[in-house]
């Protein structure tokens, strides 16, 4: 269930990383940006191909990174938040994006909590504790980037 549930999760920050190049010229939160690309998209890769293995029929993703799903996953952009990110230009899609980013990681490391009290393959624990890690880090930084 975890590896289901991540990697839509996972689609999304992606898709709002892709989002900051033609939306912001800080260049702090284009580096973040392309940091989170780069660690998600292989996660995803990795969670496909283990759930592949399994047998298990993985969704291709579909149209929008699965942000429909909101209701089902803590931290999921709504339709209409990501609708105003994609409106948003300048400083203020910088604070929309990182507080939008925060509220997607927080749920992250929730579902990376649960997985790692009940989760029993080995391989999905240890990147429930990486995901746990490198997200919590990066909160870090968004709050100071917001001056929190």
């Amino acid at each position: 269930m975890f590896n289901q549930m991540m990697i839509p999760h996972h689609e999304q920050a992606v898709e709002m990383a892709d989002l900051v190049p033609s939306r912001t010229d800080n260049a702090q939160l284009r580096a973040l940006a392309t940091q989170i690309r780069n660690a998600q998209q292989p996660e995803i890769d990795q969670m496909t191909a283990r759930l592949k293995s399994w047998g298990v029929a993985v969704d291709d993703g579909g149209d929008h990174g699965g942000h429909s799903m909101s209701g089902d996953m803590g931290g999921m952009m709504s339709d209409a938040q990501m609708t105003s990110l994609e409106n948003a230009r300048g400083a203020q899609f910088d604070t929309l994006w990182l507080q939008g980013m925060i509220a997607h990681h927080q749920g992250a490391i929730t579902m990376a909590d649960a997985e790692l009290a009940g989760g029993i393959d080995p391989e999905s624990r240890s990147l429930a504790t990486q995901i746990k890690n490198t997200q919590q880090a990066e909160i870090d930084q968004m709050n100071v980037m917001l001056g929190r």
